[in-house]
């Protein structure tokens, strides 16, 4: 209904996806893994006869993704969370190399288990080196991959860059931040 509607009346702001015909699932894996070609985070998988649903989707809805970009970047400002966790370091700044300073990146807020956040608190403890309000600034030590569903150029931050959906993959403890990334390198990234 929705497509005939569009071709009677040719809105243009309203598209609609792109319908996929497919073969076999390796064929369609191979499309979704062009998504970032088109600025897309995978495909959406329906049933045909499927009614739209508010919120969550589930059931004859699946969103099958791509596997995010990643990078390692080094800790320097955490600042506690609130709620259940407002007793530990949980909302944490990364940064890059920049020639031969660090520049902060991103921020996360997710991807560590209890116990891990209750180490990284224990570090942030030991290792604050300067306090801004709720938030402090803590030796470069702490290595970890962030996973993100993508990546653009930013005049609000000042790496230049901005990620999308960042969160934490791992805790890279067999990293040093002589290893994390480099900013040009992650700009290559861009698209």
């Amino acid at each position: 209904m929705l497509e005939e509607l569009l071709l009677n009346e040719q809105p243009e702001n309203i598209k609609i996806s792109q319908q996929i015909n497919f073969e076999n699932w390796n064929e369609l894996d191979q499309i979704r893994e062009n998504s970032r070609e088109i600025n897309s985070e995978g495909l959406m998988l329906k049933q045909k006869n499927s009614h739209y649903h508010s919120g969550r989707k589930k059931g004859d809805w699946w969103k099958w993704k791509i596997n995010p970009l990643t990078i390692d970047a080094v800790l320097i400002y955490a600042q506690k969370g609130s709620g259940r966790r407002s007793a530990y370091y949980t909302d944490y700044t990364f940064a890059v190399k920049n020639e031969d300073k660090l520049v902060t990146i991103t921020k996360a807020y997710s991807g560590l288990t209890d116990k891990e956040i209750m180490e990284v608190s224990k570090f942030v403890n030991k290792n604050a080196i300067e306090k801004f309000g709720p938030v402090r600034t803590v030796k470069p030590e702490l290595v970890f991959e962030i996973a993100f569903e993508g990546i653009g150029f930013s005049n609000r931050h000042k790496s230049g860059v901005a990620l999308r959906f960042p969160r934490i993959l791992r805790w890279r403890k067999d990293k040093t931040v002589n290893e994390i990334d480099d900013l040009e390198e992650i700009k290559k990234l861009i698209q």
